[in-house]
């Protein structure tokens, strides 16, 4: 079964930083490209960053380039996501996703998606 996990979110200050991680306990994710989304409380869900299948091509909303990293961890089978100088907008849900692409991070889509994991920005 297909199953998208997140983990390490948490709470920060305005400033610090956060690590997010994705696995799948029951297959390698090194077959599609994946990216992550934040929802805001009440608001939609709004693209943070992709990366394809081989680690080589990446993506991230203008907001957050030059801060926030998304890697690939073949070793540890996960997508992990590093945020660094966060601000109290960025608080929200960090949803993993997979593609159906294994090449597309430009105009990413999302066709696989996790819970979600809680990152909160206090100021």
């Amino acid at each position: 079964q297909v199953q998208l996990v997140e983990s390490g979110g948490g709470l920060v200050q305005a400033g610090g930083s956060l690590r997010l991680s994705c696995a799948d306990s029951g297959r390698t994710l090194t077959s599609y490209a994946m990216g992550w989304f934040r929802q805001h409380p009440g608001k939609g869900r709004e693209f943070v960053a992709a990366i394809n299948w081989s680690g080589g091509s990446t993506n991230y909303a203008n907001s957050v380039r030059g801060r926030f990293t998304i890697s690939r961890d073949d070793r540890k089978n996960t997508i992990d996501l590093q945020m660094s100088s966060l601000r109290p907008e960025e608080t929200g849900l960090y949803c993993c996703t997979e593609s159906q692409s294994r090449t597309m991070v430009v105009s990413y889509v999302a066709d696989l998606w996790g819970q979600g994991n809680q990152g909160t920005v206090s100021s």
